[in-house]
């Protein structure tokens, strides 16, 4: 981890923070989507907010965002990007996974069928996706270009500023069962190699940036449940 960081400095900037239109998520749900609205340009925002309902309808999902619909989403509004997961597809032990079976409609054949026909779909659609496991220097070299959208178990979030037991409670509301995997999105928007930290945006919490250890970071999106699951956004 050490050596990955230190090798940014050859050719990267010691700091970056991406600045990001904060965007705080409604529901229990939404905290994909919200991530995607930080990433959007301000005329687009207004308008998924404005025809929210009905673009969820249409993309299909009812309360069930898997990052293979973020990147429609980001399809709909011409927002360059890559996903790459460990895992194409659904994951077959994710229907008897408690977070899973309560957030995701009850883990429906439906919703299943409904995510691996989008994979399926996904290079018709223009909509890049790469199966690999990423080390913490893809992502941080990646920062340069643009923002990150990661899915991570927000059990093992921190975050320096708002102090890690905020976090806990925060979630709480919008996940009141207990479960060790918690599944949430949140946006990358720079790091400090310095002091050896990421930025992010949590859409749980207000318009403020967040900041906690790389090492942090990379055991959230690499517990089990998030399938590494990773979008590179261009700007």
């Amino acid at each position: 981890m050490s050596d990955a960081v230190d090798s940014l400095h050859n050719g990267h900037p010691e700091k970056i923070q991406i600045q990001l239109s904060h965007a705080t998520q409604r529901f229990n749900w939404d905290c994909g989507i919200s991530c995607v609205l930080m990433v959007l340009q301000k005329h687009q925002r207004q308008m998924f907010l404005n025809h929210f309902t009905e673009i969820c309808k249409s993309e299909g999902f009812n309360k069930s965002t898997w990052t293979i619909d973020l990147c429609y989403l980001l399809k709909r509004f011409n927002v360059q990007h890559i996903f790459y997961t460990t895992t194409l597809g659904v994951h077959e032990g994710y229907r008897w996974n408690s977070f899973y079976n309560h957030i995701l409609t009850k883990f429906s054949l439906q919703d299943e069928n409904r995510i691996n026909a989008r994979f399926k779909k996904a290079k018709a659609n223009s909509i890049f996706i790469q199966k690999a496991s990423l080390t913490i220097n893809d992502i941080l070299s990646h920062l340069v270009n643009g923002p990150i959208i990661v899915l991570t178990n927000a059990k093992m979030l921190s975050c320096d500023v708002c102090k890690f037991n905020k976090i806990s409670a925060e979630l709480r509301k919008c996940i009141p069962w207990t479960t060790s995997y918690q599944g949430h999105y949140i946006v990358l928007c720079g790091y400090d190699i310095h002091t050896r930290k990421v930025f992010y945006r949590n859409p749980s919490f207000g318009d403020h940036v967040c900041m906690m250890p790389i090492s942090n970071l990379d055991n959230a999106r690499k517990s089990y449940g998030t399938d590494e699951d990773i979008i590179f956004i261009f700007n």
